[in-house]
């Protein structure tokens, strides 16, 4: 049996933007008709400013709320099927954290002398973080997301998750990681994901420098991951400037959905991308703000401009939900240009699939949150996913038979891709 996060889709939330945790449950409706099935959080716990500087672990941050809210949105959450996934900020602390100076190194993370770096040598800092994990988990959490996990020693992780493991079996842990040796990482500290920034990069740049060169490329890395563990993929995040921002042509924007929606991967959705949101991340003080925005009181708020945004994440999240093998997809570029690519994702083998890749470390199966609806869109395990972003139309060869998913244009020659558009099709 498969794990539940096989089959898991996180809205990702930075609540101290959006707004209290009695807020956040008020739009969990909006986030399963979305199609996703995970809450994915930032920092809730009580911090200086902007909850990545924790002064306390195990309180609940007074902008958000208290326990009971946190229990409140927990039930909701679990009323839905909805997974809740934790920000654990454990490599640095806010400098009001109050702890013996040994727990510290005495230097401050990636020059912010706002934040004390813990001493992961230290086994009261061991304790610490399982007591912390423990707690919120046995609370109602599934899983965390362990942030600037790269800058802590592997070791720390495999014997934090060592521990905690056995009491939640059933839970999830992903790390930050920006860049380095993904398949390796995961071996060492035995976290079941980490954060696929390479491949969020390669989206983005290849449909920007008209070069999916560097997409392939970064797909076959992204194959050979797959082996170590499955990673959370994603077009924004709580650091990153907004994926409606990033890509210099906005007819794009469905381009790099597909590609998301249609790869190996646990995808990540951060609020309001699916709205089309626009934000830039700037390196100042305060040049978070336009990324982190607060969510108005109701959908109805919103801008009628962000939803056909919303509608095509609603089709593409459907038709991963469909063909759930996606989840482990291999994908290779069976026909490759600067300007043109065809993406052929294909189902694992059973010696290649997650079962064969489940150990002891992993998350435990579980039924979790139903993970299709309908009638499979390619019984066979494979489908392509069409990108042109030429200036004109691109015939693609060999798709003779073939018959269209989803698509950014009207009905028409399967093989033939217009302008700037896209689509996915099967046999």
């Amino acid at each position: 049996m498969s794990s539940w996060t096989d089959h898991a889709v996180w809205w990702h939330v930075y609540p101290l933007g959006f707004g209290r945790l009695s807020k956040i449950a008020d739009w969990l409706d909006y986030e399963i008709e979305l199609g996703a099935n995970g809450l994915q959080l930032g920092p809730i716990f009580a911090s200086e400013s902007h909850g990545y500087d924790t002064t306390d672990h195990f309180r609940i941050d007074p902008r958000l709320g208290d326990d009971k809210d946190f229990d409140a949105l927990v039930e909701a959450a679990r009323a839905r099927g909805v997974r809740v996934l934790l920000d654990g900020v454990f490599n640095h602390v806010g400098r009001s954290f109050q702890a013996p100076a040994h727990w510290f190194t005495g230097g401050d993370f990636e020059g912010h002398d706002s934040l004390r770096v813990l001493d992961h040598s230290q086994p009261e800092v061991l304790d610490h973080v399982v007591r912390v994990m423990d707690h919120w988990l046995t609370r109602g959490a599934d899983g965390w997301r362990l942030d600037a996990a790269y800058a802590v020693d592997p070791a720390f992780w495999r014997a934090a998750l060592d521990r905690v493991r056995p009491d939640h079996p059933d839970a999830w842990f992903v790390g930050e990681y920006i860049h380095g040796d993904y398949p390796q990482v995961l071996r060492d500290t035995g976290l079941d994901s980490l954060t696929q920034y390479e491949l969020w990069k390669a989206i983005w740049s290849s449909l920007n420098d008209g070069n999916f060169y560097e997409l392939a490329w970064a797909l076959k890395r992204h194959g050979e991951l797959l082996a170590a563990g499955v990673p959370m993929t994603f077009l924004g995040n709580h650091d990153v400037t907004r994926i409606a921002s990033k890509l210099s042509d906005p007819r794009h924007l469905g381009h790099a959905l597909a590609i998301l929606f249609t790869v190996a991967g646990v995808p990540s959705i951060y609020y309001g991308d699916e709205q089309a949101f626009r934000g830039v991340k700037e390196e100042r003080f305060g040049g978070d703000d336009e990324i982190r925005p607060a969510f108005p009181d109701s959908p109805s708020a919103l801008s009628p401009l962000g939803w056909p945004t919303y509608r095509l994440h609603e089709e593409l999240i459907g038709l991963r939900r469909r063909n759930p093998w996606l989840t482990y997809a291999a994908t290779t570029a069976s026909f490759l240009s600067n300007t043109a690519v065809a993406l052929t994702s294909t189902a694992p083998s059973a010696s290649s699939g997650p079962a064969a890749r489940s150990g002891s470390s992993g998350p435990a199966a579980s039924s979790g949150p139903a993970d299709s609806s309908g009638p499979a869109d390619s019984s066979g395990g494979s489908l392509t996913t069409l990108l042109n972003v030429g200036d004109s139309s691109f015939t693609f060869p060999d798709i003779s038979g073939a018959r269209v998913l989803a698509s950014s244009f009207p009905p028409g020659d399967p093989a033939v891709v217009p302008a700037h558009g896209w689509s996915v099709i099967s046999w």
